[in-house]
């Protein structure tokens, strides 16, 4: 039974799945153990049991056409009736007094959106260079995008969610969005949730490949929206100056050398992702 615990029952989370079946009973019991109101799974034809897991601990679960990510999470955003609303990932785990944290900065402040910071379970380089990646560029305080996995205030979400044209860049999208329509802010808490299972270096290619996407799509909305040559320039640059810059700047310099060939091979391989991307897009539009 989940124990609610005030305000976090006034919160409707939503979970896309695919074969997540490593991490989704952890996940949605955390969900259940913080006292989220309402567990929504959205869920893309798992065939590796995740389905018969989301049923039994998800208050509704529903079918993701497999259009793209922002599709998805607007499927489980429109089914949602809480007053806000949590988007996390199927590899998450909430530990205890977290979502209160995500909770109290949101009600408190003047911001529409809050996210909390990740930490990557597990040992060897990958993990330490993703957890010093996002230790140094994900800080506590405003921010202008926020990511995974993030707490809205679900009216304004329900009326003006993802774009659902995009396949990975939805939080850059709707963040930029809001931003530029709604003269929203954002921020990221001290709340912190548990990342499991993406410390191969196989999964950081599929996780920089994801990335790429985005960064093509962004571009390319740009772009074709009339952004001046600066704007151009500055989302081109944008993986380098987040991913790498930024956390070594924020590090201190024994971690930030010892992390410094991750960050080099994880930019190289988004843009990379980047590179392929566009490469599929003109192809398409030839």
């Amino acid at each position: 039974m989940t124990t609610q615990h005030p305000q976090t029952s006034d919160v409707s989370a939503v979970i896309c799945s695919k074969n997540s079946i490593a991490s989704i009973q952890a996940c949605l019991q955390s969900l259940q153990d913080s006292g989220v109101g309402e567990i929504i799974v959205v869920d893309a034809s798992s065939m590796d049991g995740t389905r018969a897991v989301a049923d039994s601990l998800a208050d509704l679960v529903l079918e993701d056409p497999g259009t793209g990510l922002g599709q998805a999470r607007n499927i489980g955003i429109a089914a949602s009736s809480k007053n806000f609303i949590l988007n996390m990932g199927s590899d998450n785990v909430m530990p205890p007094g977290q979502l209160q944290c995500m909770v109290a900065t949101l009600t408190k402040g003047s911001v529409v959106g809050v996210s909390a910071q990740t930490r990557i379970s597990g040992s060897g380089y990958v993990a330490f260079g993703l957890n010093t990646w996002r230790s140094g560029r994900f800080r506590p305080g405003p921010a202008s995008v926020i990511g995974t996995p993030t707490l809205f205030r679900g009216d304004l979400l329900r009326a003006s969610p993802f774009n659902s044209d995009r396949s990975f860049s939805d939080d850059s999208e709707l963040c930029e969005r809001w931003e530029r329509d709604l003269d929203a802010t954002f921020a990221i808490s001290d709340a912190y949730v548990y990342e499991h299972g993406k410390v191969s270096w196989n999964e950081l290619w599929v996780r920089c490949r994801m990335y790429g996407i985005s960064d093509a799509e962004v571009f390319s909305g740009g772009r074709d929206s009339g952004w001046p040559v600066s704007r151009q320039i500055r989302s081109l640059a944008h993986p380098l100056t987040a991913d790498v810059i930024e956390p070594i700047t924020h590090t201190p310099i024994n971690k930030a050398v010892g992390a410094l060939p991750f960050l080099l091979t994880f930019v190289s391989m988004r843009y990379a992702g980047w590179a392929n991307e566009a490469l599929r897009r003109r192809a398409r539009s030839a």
